[in-house]
């Protein structure tokens, strides 16, 4: 594990938020059960609460507290797409935070090809929130350069990586009707 996983794992694990290379675009992220850092991630990023938030994992089983349990179709068609960069809209556990699943009775949950997502989901042992590393309205970032140009220093950390391969933001589609929400 690299000196900057293990920092950023540190930081993730006392609360703290990030920022991360993804697929295609730097992330902002925090643990999900840090109440207070998703509400510090909603205002930093001018984001409203409505809209919910992503559950980036590094395997399945690191979902089920917030997902309901899937049938056996609808489950090998979202696996058949992971690790990847489609995210899936879910059935959400009854207690998970609005924070976190925004105005929907659905939880936008992904497990990461990313390497060092990856990586970070393993080493804390729970999904990571995920949602592009900008300000709300302004352009995305695509570098560590370019998140501190929009963020200045109130993020804890800016973990400096390599993007992965692919050249835009996840696809989003509902697991119940396959209906492609974002492309």
């Amino acid at each position: 594990m690299s000196l900057q996983i293990r920092q950023a794992v540190h930081i993730l694990n006392q609360g703290g938020l990030i920022a991360y290379p993804t697929e295609a675009v730097y992330g902002l992220g925090c643990l999900a059960h840090f109440t207070d850092t998703i509400q510090q991630l909603l205002k930093l990023k001018k984001r409203s609460p409505k809209k919910g938030l992503i559950l980036l994992a590094s395997d399945l089983s690191q979902l089920n507290d917030y997902i309901k349990p899937l049938d056996n179709s609808t489950l090998a068609m979202i696996q058949a797409t992971w690790p990847g960069a489609v995210t899936w809209l879910v059935p959400a556990r009854t207690l998970i935070s609005e924070l976190i699943r925004g105005q929907s009775q659905s939880v936008a949950v992904r497990i990461s090809a990313h390497p060092i997502v990856r990586e970070l989901c393993q080493q804390c042992n729970t999904p990571l929130i995920s949602t592009s590393a900008n300000i709300s309205g302004h352009h995305m970032t695509y570098s560590a350069f370019q998140v501190r140009l929009q963020f200045k220093n109130r993020l804890d950390y800016i973990l400096n990586a390599p993007l992965g391969d692919d050249d835009k933001p996840s696809i989003i589609r509902d697991a119940i009707s396959n209906k492609i929400i974002r492309n």
